[in-house]
């Protein structure tokens, strides 16, 4: 039976498992350790890859998990009977959206990319990101940029497994050195080596000086 929870974390990461095992290492620990501390999952839905692993161990531990995925990514990064498929994507025909998948918990899904990552930033009360690809970056990167704007205050934290995103924390150094980022929004984002260290920077997360102080509506 799953646990009541009292946080939930969005955690983005790649459909593929990548050429290292630390990588999936890394990701069913990540998920056994929110699963203790009665942390909910919210994920882009897939049972493929880093977001299998992740959304597998959580539930795994009688976590909560709640997948969003859009319909023309069901049969790319859910791994599941045609059938399955099928009642999916007709869970969007019919406007319902939730069908449940005892793996995993539950699964939303929507006609777009855009309304996935709205509905998990809503329900999210940090965001970690896992290696991944292309879409893992535009993700994290988005909500980086949400918490520079104004837009919300939520833990952000990289998961740096084996120095997977030194290149790109490069990147943001020389961006900051060059004057295009402050330091202040620097510190927006944390950085962590292990699963544990990723829960407690979350946990110890403080809100830095220095953001945008924008007023937005409710979309």
């Amino acid at each position: 039976m799953t646990m009541s929870h009292t946080k939930t974390v969005c955690v983005f990461c790649g459909s593929s498992f990548g050429t290292s095992e630390s990588f999936s290492s890394f990701a069913t620990e990540l998920g056994k350790l929110m699963a203790s501390k009665n942390w909910g999952l919210v994920y882009g839905g897939g049972s493929t890859g880093l977001m299998g692993a992740v959304a597998r161990s959580v539930a795994g531990n009688n976590g909560y998990v709640h997948g969003v995925i859009p319909e023309s990514l069901v049969s790319k990064e859910r791994k599941s009977s045609t059938q399955l498929n099928e009642e999916l994507k007709a869970s969007v025909d019919n406007h319902n959206g939730v069908t449940p998948i005892d793996e995993f918990g539950k699964t939303t899904v929507v006609r777009d990319m855009h309304t996935r990552k709205k509905l998990m930033g809503q329900e999210a009360d940090a965001f970690i990101a896992l290696p991944g690809g292309y879409g893992t970056l535009e993700e994290i990167m988005e909500v980086i940029t949400w918490s520079q704007l104004g837009i919300h205050g939520k833990p952000i934290i990289f998961a740096n497994v084996d120095g997977f995103y030194d290149d790109l924390l490069s990147f943001i150094k020389g961006a900051i050195e060059k004057g295009f980022i402050s330091a202040k929004n620097g510190e927006i984002f944390k950085v962590a080596s292990t699963p544990q260290e990723v829960l407690e920077l979350v946990e110890r997360y403080e809100i830095p000086d220095g953001r945008f102080n924008l007023k937005w509506e409710e979309s």
